[in-house]
């Protein structure tokens, strides 16, 4: 159930054949994990660069308190260890364990802000500054690059777009289901121009999401769309793997249908090639190893219509959640060979970066896996570079 927080690899597990042969074939300088979340408490000295609120003497208060137990215990943080300064010190550590050229992508997260474009702490779960996201990477360049997070209905986003562009983010991060943000709003047209002109893409979740509160009709795939019809380059997170939303294509009434699929019916939209990504972050937890997995690993391996368009991301501290993930489950799905489970738990205890991205290499589906190019990552976010 927890992460045991074991030192470095062995050596019969850092250089055991499944590492190995997850390498292979790879540049380590073209792969970055594009889906790192940056955490923080704001105990750093800095209560504005980070905060998490607890939702302390409301309902939710057991839920964030567990949540938040699981977090710090993922980026092996004990009670005693100041958190912003200890979780970036993990990550650093992992970093440095990866081959030389390897790089994480950090994600910042602006707050939830209401229809006048006021910031409103209480609403906010998650928050982690772009200043912030910003120092953190430029503190380790070699191993660190970063997207920002701005809210549509700020008064100043489009100068605060070209501002993170000038540190250097390499996209713009939302969660609309707890931001408030609705992706198809016609006021959200300005934004979507600002991305196009700076050569932002936009990482969006989409479909259910469950590590943050908020209005899950929000992150309905299709509403989308509007970005795409702009010229925004959207990277669907999670590829949209979990729950259910209305089928707006059939009206406000629409039956309620698998986040996925709608997802997919995006895809094979021709109109959208080039523009629409998918990231394969939290794509391998027991809870979306289902139906997703077996289509992308049908149309994600090379020369598959999904190769050039899928992007590698872990979801860290994710993958150190021990409860989230069961290479036993993906082994007898038919996912992995059975002999793969005990090296990858292994390997899981020392690295969970290393092990999202063996897992991965590893995964078959009718004897086929995922294309080389989804790993290949750096060509997407440094493009403009």
């Amino acid at each position: 159930m927890l992460n045991p927080c074991l030192g470095a690899l062995p050596p019969d597990l850092a250089g055991h054949a499944l590492v190995r042969e997850a390498w292979d074939g790879l540049d380590a300088a073209e792969v970055w994990d594009s889906h790192v979340h940056l955490f923080g408490v704001g105990d750093g000295g800095n209560a504005a660069a980070a905060r998490y609120n607890g939702a302390q003497g409301t309902w939710r208060w057991p839920l964030t308190a567990v949540q938040k137990y699981f977090f710090l215990n993922a980026a092996c943080i004990e009670n005693a260890d100041p958190v912003d300064q200890t979780y970036v010190a993990r990550l650093r550590t992992l970093a440095d364990a990866m081959p030389k050229g390897h790089k994480l992508l950090l994600l910042a997260l602006d707050a939830w802000h209401d229809e006048q474009g006021n910031a409103s702490a209480a609403r906010t779960h998650v928050y982690v500054g772009n200043d912030y996201c910003a120092a953190v990477a430029r503190a380790a360049p070699e191993r660190f690059e970063w997207a920002g997070s701005v809210h549509p209905h700020r008064p100043d986003a489009a100068a605060e777009l070209e501002r993170i562009k000038r540190l250097g983010a390499r996209a713009v991060k939302w969660i609309p289901a707890a931001q408030g943000i609705d992706p198809a709003a016609p006021r959200c047209d300005a934004f979507y121009s600002a991305l196009v002109r700076l050569d932002l893409p936009l990482i969006s979740h989409a479909g259910t999401e469950r590590a943050t509160p908020g209005d899950d009709g929000l992150g309905n795939p299709l509403l989308l769309r509007r970005a795409l019809e702009h010229g925004v380059r959207v990277v669907v997170a999670h590829c949209a793997s979990m729950g259910e939303s209305r089928d707006l294509d059939r009206g406000a009434g629409g039956a309620m249908v698998d986040n996925f699929s709608l997802f997919e019916r995006l895809m094979d939209n021709p109109a959208h090639v080039g523009r629409l990504y998918g990231d394969l972050s939290a794509l391998t937890q027991t809870a979306r190893a289902e139906v997703a997995l077996k289509r992308i690993l049908q149309r994600a391996f090379a020369g598959g219509d999904w190769a050039e368009r899928l992007l590698n991301g872990s979801d860290y501290p994710l993958p150190a959640i021990m409860p989230l993930y069961s290479p036993r489950h993906l082994a007898e799905a038919g996912y992995l060979e059975m002999a793969m489970v005990e090296p990858l738990g292994a390997i899981r205890r020392h690295h969970p970066l290393l092990f999202d991205f063996v897992l991965k290499r590893h995964l078959r589906q009718g004897g086929k896996g995922l294309a080389p190019a989804v790993f290949k990552t750096r060509r997407f976010f440094a493009s403009g570079s």
